[in-house]
C-alpha cells in the first residue's frame, strides 16, 4: 500500500496543488479541513476528513485510522488585513490549532512535518534578498503567528524528535497547467485572480492599495512563485526528512520583485484585454518590498522554480480562469 501523508488544509489553494504533487510522487494524500475556506471538490488526489484542528480528539481519530508517514501542513488564516484588526483569531486559530496538530503528530509517532510558513516573519526588509539568516521582525499577527509555529517546531524537535522542513515564502500564482485544481479564495485577497475578475468583468475595477510607497511607479513590490514549483519543494522536502536527513528551514523565491502595476502590466499583455483600476489607500502591515532568495533550496533539495515566469504564472491562471470551474 502506499504511504499517505496528512495534508492539513488539503482543499485549499495551495494544498490542492500539493495534494496532486503527492499522488504524482506515489502517496496518498489525506485531506484535513475545515472547508472554511476550501472547496470539497478541490479534493479529487486522495479522502477528504471534514474536521478542524481546534478539535484535538478528531485529530487523534484522524491519524490513528490513517497512519500518515508524514505531515504537510498548510491549514491557516492569512489574511493580512484581517490580523491587523483581529489578531486574536490569528493567535488562537494557527498557533493553537498548529499545537494541537504537532502533539497529535508526536502522540502517534508521526515525526516527519513539513510546515507551510511565510517570508512575512521577516517584516519590512527593503534593499535586500531575504535568505534563511534573516532577521525576523513580523508586521502583523499573521507573520507572528507563523513565526511562533516555527518555534514550536524546533522545540518539539528537542523534546520529541520530531523533524521539520520550514518553507518560507511570499506570493503564490498560477494554476495547475492541465487546470483539474486552480486557484480561488473566498473572499479573493490575491492580485492576480483580483486582476483576472477585473479583465472580464466579474468585478467592476481592481483597486490597487498604496500608490505612494517609495518604489519606481508607487506600488509595492512582492516575489512571486508558481504554485507548481512550489509545492514541487514539499515533496522534495517530504523526501528529505524521509531520507533521513535533518531539520532545515528553506526559502524559496526567485529572487525577482514585481510591483502591483508591473503584474497589471503583465496581465494586460497575456490576456491582452483592458484593466479596469482605482486608486485606493495603503493597507496595514504591508511591507514596500518583500523578495525572497532560494540558494539553500536550490543546492540542497535541487529544487528550480522553472514555471515562474510573471506570464507563465498569469498564462497558467487565466487558463484555469477560463474554464467552467472558476466560480464568481
Amino acid at each position: 500500500m502506499p504511504d499517505k501523508v496528512l495534508v492539513t488544509g488539503g482543499a485549499g489553494y495551495i494544498g490542492s496543488h500539493a495534494c496532486k504533487a503527492l499522488a504524482r510522487a506515489g502517496y496518498v494524500p489525506v485531506t484535513l479541513d475545515n472547508l472554511s475556506t476550501g472547496w470539497a471538490d478541490a479534493v479529487k488526489f486522495g479522502p477528504l476528513v471534514k474536521a478542524d484542528l481546534m478539535d484535538r480528539a478528531a485529530l487523534g481519530s484522524v491519524f490513528a485510522e490513517y497512519k500518515p508517514v508524514a505531515v504537510l501542513h498548510f491549514a491557516a488564516l492569512s489574511q493580512v488585513g484581517e490580523a491587523m484588526a483581529e489578531p486574536g483569531k490569528y493567535w488562537r486559530n494557527n498557533v493553537c490549532g498548529s499545537l494541537n496538530l504537532i502533539e497529535a503528530a508526536v502522540a502517534a509517532d508521526c515525526l516527519d512535518f513539513v510546515f507551510s510558513s511565510t517570508c512575512a516573519t521577516y517584516g519590512d526588509c527593503d534593499g535586500e534578498v531575504l535568505d534563511e539568516h534573516s532577521a525576523q521582525a513580523p508586521l502583523n499577527a499573521y507573520g507572528a503567528s507563523k513565526r511562533a509555529i516555527e518555534d514550536m517546531l524546533v522545540d518539539f524537535g528537542a523534546a520529541h524528535g520530531l523533524r521539520h522542513v520550514i518553507f518560507r515564502y511570499f506570493n503564490v500564482a498560477g494554476a495547475d497547467p492541465e487546470t483539474e485544481i486552480g486557484e480561488f479564495h473566498r473572499p479573493e485577497t490575491h492580485l492576480i485572480p483580483l486582476i483576472l475578475d477585473a479583465v472580464d468583468g466579474r468585478r467592476e475595477a481592481l483597486t490597487i492599495h498604496g500608490t505612494d510607497y517609495p518604489t519606481a511607479d508607487g506600488t509595492c513590490i512582492r516575489d512571486y512563485v508558481h504554485v507548481m514549483d512550489l509545492v514541487d519543494a514539499h515533496v522534495k522536502g517530504l523526501e528529505w526528512l524521509r531520507s533521513g536527513k535533518e531539520s532545515q528551514v528553506f526559502c524559496l523565491g526567485t529572487g525577482d520583485g514585481f510591483s502591483v502595476r508591473e503584474v497589471v502590466d503583465a496581465t494586460r499583455h497575456v490576456t491582452n484585454r483592458p484593466v479596469p483600476m482605482v486608486d485606493g489607500p495603503r493597507r496595514g502591515g504591508d511591507a514596500v518590498k518583500l523578495v525572497c532568495g532560494s540558494q539553500r533550496a536550490r543546492d540542497e533539495l535541487g529544487w528550480r522554480p522553472d514555471r515562474s515566469t510573471m506570464e507563465q504564472m498569469i498564462r497558467d491562471a487565466w487558463r484555469w480562469h477560463q474554464t467552467g470551474n472558476y466560480r464568481a
